[in-house]
């Protein structure tokens, strides 16, 4: 499930406090101005020249955020002009030679070529084509780069292209029909007086002059069909180069969805996307030996367990027999290949379809067979953080990150003996990983200290020795200097926006402040609380994270809401800003009211291990929904809130556990607010929810215990449901299938609010103003008993 993304906050009404008031912050202010929290800078990086560093930021309230930079000896930030903008290049996208004596880099469509020594920078060339993804091979001679699905190489010496593939869709050998007279003087006339045109003819030109240097014949060609080539990799030697085929388009049936308000005045159609269960297409592999000039398939229907079925299949004794009866190799899809830093060694990183096995595999170039390095198996599906992280420590180690302890983990494997080293362990995960320039360090970045934190640490291979290098209690996101002397964080606190600080890249150095406009004085007038941290025993026992906000002025029997993130694996219940910062706000302003807010880290959320990001398998709305029914009676429990009077509300997956919450447990829970809710998971897409639940077609069983649209008849309390009419992500069918049911079950205690213009993640700030008024207004209207007629639990 995709995030809610950044919006307007939204309502808060005139209500007195003992502190400044959130009244002062009136409707029409928060809603014009959504940079009155203050101004918190993003997206830092650094310059291939290793001392600037580059962000996003908007100090001065503008439309929009502008290119600011800092440097290691100025520390001010400063905005970039127009010709710093066009001119910077990123440290992220420059690839060095063996001996860090030079860099390559692509820049607006064209590939450069620059000597650190002399600083002197070589275009290599200037085209309408784009050419992209420059690395060096042939033992650092040449500079290979991509173009039209082709790789094509720059002789550093003789500065002479060549092309390397030709790589040919069915389509590209058909020849061109003739120009006719009117046609060719049509051509001609056009570039006597269109300067652009003929400039970039000019461009071409050249461009297929460097393409015909080689001679046709010399060169095979190899026909793809009706595939499209990704992943084009060369050795460092330029024997081998490798590559994935694909075909753009399924045969799966896409979505429509209607805009009802348009300029034109007339309904038009958006094309959606295809709903679970569409036919997935595998992707292919293939290495091409320049040397042999021969291509090898890589054929996977003999790697261990490629027959292996899932443990759900047993509850389909049908399926299992037929599957069995006939078995058959799983499809795959391959992800990244790997080149050893001499060439000798191919690894390559194989799923299978059916989300249950990952394989790391290694191509021997010289029996050109395939040999198992490790295999990761999750009778659930494989994921976790860090999981496509992975890289080559020398010619024969090759580092990756696992969960097979149950946490996402830091390990190698030599390549040639099969022997395996872990670096890190313990119930904790390691969420980013990058290897050091000199290959003696990792940099990672955990949450060791307590899940709520993200800490940034050096730890040394020769003895998985770990240092911790920032110190600031919440979330450090951490990027390094070219040099890696120095870190640029990015910080944050529960009640404290992102700021940038740089610190030396070393233990107990201190960070310096960058920045310092996250808050404005309007924000930090009110006392904005800082959430405490919870734990809580759920009813199978297991610990569940939450964020609680208390009101003042406690007494018994007060009313509280439980919040319920989105996207399912995120994380919420921690110690950093959240992306959720509206809702936070709102939690404020509902504390302020009298409520109990619970904010809590269901099972299936981020940050946790393996057994909690799938603790949802083949049941949404199972565990992670119990663990809110157990929030809620902490509540109950703990701080003497009012059982009858208890509210739930989110987002996305949030309005997904809001409806299942409201059907199937209708006693908890008096009011609630679904927001872009899922009403059956039959409509969503392939990535996300095949993982969960499987294919309709083949577990019919978790689709059915996990969509609410089959429990609404279990629906007590009041619902309040709010859906963009445009919606991408959850499509509008969601809620109207819904609706259509509540309506034949002739419940009565529901609302429905559409936003005809809004996606998933509303725009307008009229839209989140009108969403959450309702919100506000159900839950003081039910929780509070407002209406002398209403009592909770039951319908208007």
């Amino acid at each position: 499930m995709l995030k809610l993304t950044a919006f307007l906050f939204l309502f808060l009404p005139v209500i007195s406090f003992a502190q400044p008031k959130l009244d002062k912050l009136t409707v029409e202010k928060i809603m014009r101005d959504p940079k009155w929290i203050g101004a918190s800078p993003s997206n830092p990086y650094w310059g291939a020249d290793g001392k600037t560093l580059f962000f996003n930021w908007n100090p001065d309230n503008a439309p929009s955020d502008s290119l600011y930079f800092i440097s290691t000896e100025n520390k001010v930030p400063q905005k970039a002009s127009i010709a710093q903008k066009q001119s910077v290049i990123s440290a992220n996208s420059i690839r060095y030679n063996q001996n860090k004596s030079a860099y390559a880099y692509a820049k607006n469509g064209d590939i450069f070529y620059k000597e650190i020594k002399t600083n002197n920078v070589h275009r290599i060339t200037k085209t309408v084509n784009n050419e992209f993804n420059p690395t060096f091979s042939f033992t650092d001679k040449k500079i290979v780069y991509n173009s039209n699905q082709n790789l094509f190489a720059w002789d550093i010496a003789t500065g002479e292209i060549i092309q390397l593939t030709n790589l040919q869709t069915e389509n590209d050998s058909k020849g061109k029909d003739k120009l006719s007279l009117q046609e060719e003087w049509l051509k001609n006339d056009q570039l006597q007086y269109l300067e652009t045109l003929k400039d970039r003819k000019e461009k071409k030109d050249l461009a297929k002059a460097y393409n015909d240097r080689l001679p046709k014949d010399d060169l095979r060609k190899i026909n793809l069909g009706d595939k499209k080539v990704q992943g084009l990799s060369i050795s460092p030697d330029g024997r081998f180069i490798s590559y994935r085929l694909y075909k753009s388009e399924g045969p799966g049936k896409g979505t429509i969805i209607p805009d009802y308000v348009t300029e034109s005045g007339f309904t038009t159609d958006i094309t959606g996307r295809a709903k679970v269960g569409e036919t997935q297409k595998p992707t292919e592999l293939f290495i091409y030996d320049r040397q042999a000039d021969s291509v090898f398939s890589i054929k996977t229907d003999s790697i261990e367990g490629i027959n292996d079925l899932p443990d759900y299949v047993k509850e389909y004794p049908k399926q299992l027999e037929e599957r069995t009866k006939k078995p058959k190799p799983r499809s795959v899809n391959f992800g990244a290949s790997s080149w050893s830093p001499n060439g000798n060694h191919l690894v390559l990183d194989i799923r299978s379809q059916d989300n249950k096995d990952r394989w790391l595999m290694l191509w021997d170039t010289a029996t050109k067979k395939l040999k198992l390095l490790d295999r990761q198996r999750d009778e659930a599906w494989i994921g976790g953080p860090g999981l496509w992280n992975n890289g080559w420590i020398d010619e024969n180690n090759f580092w990756y990150q696992s969960e097979a302890s149950g946490y996402a983990h830091l390990y190698s494997v030599n390549v040639v003996t099969g022997q395996k080293k872990t670096y890190t362990s313990g119930k904790y995960e390691v969420q980013e990983t990058q290897l050091s320039n000199d290959k003696k360090y990792f940099y990672i970045i955990t949450n060791e200290i307590h899940p709520s934190e993200k800490q940034f640490y050096r730890l040394r291979l020769t003895d998985s020795k770990a240092d911790r290098i920032t110190t600031l209690t919440g979330s450090n996101e951490v990027t390094i200097s070219p040099d890696e002397k120095t870190i640029a964080i990015l910080y944050s606190y529960s009640n404290k926006p992102w700021e940038l600080y740089l610190q030396q890249n070393k233990p107990g150095s201190k960070e310096e402040k960058v920045t310092n406009k996250a808050q404005s004085e309007e924000f930090k007038s009110y006392s904005w609380r800082d959430p405490e941290v919870i734990t809580f025993a759920a009813s199978d026992g297991a610990k569940v994270y939450g964020r609680l906000y208390k009101p003042e002025n406690v007494k018994p029997g007060m009313p509280a809401v439980v919040f319920v993130h989105g996207a399912g694996y995120l994380q919420n219940a921690h110690k950093w800003w959240s992306l959720y910062f509206r809702e936070y706000l709102f939690h404020n302003m509902l504390a302020d009211n009298g409520y109990y807010v619970i904010d809590i880290d269901y099972r299936g959320s981020a940050g946790y291990g393996r057994d909690w990001r799938t603790g949802i398998y083949r049941h949404m709305g199972g565990k992670d929904l119990t663990d809110n029914v157990d929030a809620a009676n902490y509540l109950v429990k703990n701080f003497g809130v009012n059982p009858k009077r208890i509210g739930i509300y989110g987002g996305s997956y949030g309005g997904f556990i809001t409806l299942m919450a409201m059907f199937t447990t209708p006693d908890v829970f008096a009011a609630g607010a679904g927001l872009r809710s899922v009403t059956d998971w039959a409509n969503y897409n392939h990535g996300y929810t095949s993982n969960i639940l499987n294919e309709p077609f083949n577990d019919s069983l978790a689709y059915r215990r996990s969509s609410p649209i089959y429990y609404a008849d279990g629906l007590k309390g009041h619902l309040l449901m709010c859906h963009g009419m445009v919606d991408k992500n959850v499509h509008f069918q969601d809620i109207v299938k819904l609706t259509q049911r509540l309506i034949e079950l002739k419940k009565d205690n529901w609302e429905l609010a559409v936003y005809p213009m809004e996606d998933h993640g509303f725009v307008e700030p009229g839209s989140w103003a009108d969403e959450y008024k309702r919100i506000f207004k159900l839950f003081e209207t039910v929780l509070k008993n407002k209406l002398p007629h209403v009592k909770p639990g039951r319908s208007f």
